[in-house]
């Protein structure tokens, strides 16, 4: 979602607010589907009986829990995440010029030192 964030920002000229939008439209699906495809990957290992099968259960209810949990995360937090590093980055830019086009300044040596 990032990438397709920052490439919308500088190919199309697009506010952080639109390109996280229009990148979240676009990449959900994808990330849908992987996500998808592992947890019913999952799907024997918590519903499988036979020999052994208490030792499998808990193992395939673990990634099918935590793949749901990652995937609620991702997709709430990434925005979030994203829009508030654009809003640092442009409070950084507008204080440095601001205080002089971003100069450093240096502090003068002490006497006695070169």
């Amino acid at each position: 979602m990032i990438d397709f964030a920052l490439d919308a920002q500088r190919r199309e000229k697009k506010t952080a607010d639109e390109a996280i939008y229009q990148a979240c439209l676009l990449r959900f699906r994808p990330i849908l589907m992987t996500t998808m495809a592992a947890m019913l990957g999952a799907v024997p290992l918590a519903l499988g009986t036979g020999i052994g099968a208490e030792l499998r259960r808990p193992l395939g209810i673990a990634i099918i829990g935590g793949l749901i949990f990652s995937q609620m995360l991702t997709l709430f937090t990434t925005p979030v995440i994203y829009l508030f590093f654009d809003r640092l980055a442009a409070r950084v830019t507008a204080r440095r010029s601001a205080t002089g086009a971003g100069a450093i300044e240096m502090a003068p040596a002490p006497e006695g030192n070169p």
